[in-house]
């Protein structure tokens, strides 16, 4: 059975976008972006900062309500059923509650072929992009960097610490069908 989803979990500012990109440059089908950071970007304003929807603190921490979820279950189920529907897609996510993050995205895919990639990054790296992008809330990358892959199942891991992000995209290249 052909790879049909890709999912890249890691921290903020971990390089999982530029991943993403360099992935679709190099697999040879056509694959979709699905991105956490879209869904968010989606959603109503009404959402954001309040506490049903998601929030950001002050240290970098991301808090998520019930509405938030309620959205992001129904994100997971589209983006499955795009891979059902024949589309290959890759996932950026940020697994928050580590391994019971990935339990829901395990369910939605259940009898699709997954390559489940962790993408690390250490902290101090994390923090000066995260300080360069200056789109992020100061302290996430740093709270993340490590805590988002508690627990979690890989089939690979790839550091962008010092590896550039075309060199990680091959490696998770090789492991596609």
């Amino acid at each position: 059975m052909k790879t049909q989803v890709i999912v890249l979990n890691g921290g903020s500012s971990s390089g999982k976008s530029g991943l993403v990109r360099c992935l679709q440059a190099v697999l040879p089908d056509p694959w979709l972006a699905a991105a956490i950071d879209s869904l968010v970007e989606a959603m109503p304003p009404a959402l954001r900062g309040t506490e049903g929807g998601i929030g950001f603190t002050a240290d970098g921490g991301v808090e998520v309500g019930a509405a938030f979820r309620e959205l992001e279950g129904a994100w997971r189920e589209g983006v499955a059923a795009m891979a059902r529907a024949g589309a290959r897609v890759l996932v950026d996510d940020v697994f928050l509650g580590g391994a019971d993050s990935q339990e829901p995205w395990r369910k939605a895919l259940a009898g699709l072929d997954v390559l489940w990639v962790g993408v690390r990054c250490e902290s101090a790296v994390a923090e000066g992009r995260e300080l360069a992008r200056g789109d992020r809330a100061r302290g996430m990358a740093a709270a993340q960097a490590e805590s988002v892959h508690r627990g979690v199942t890989y089939d690979l891991e790839v550091d962008t610490t010092h590896s550039e992000s075309l060199d990680c995209a091959r490696t998770i290249a090789a492991r596609v069908r």
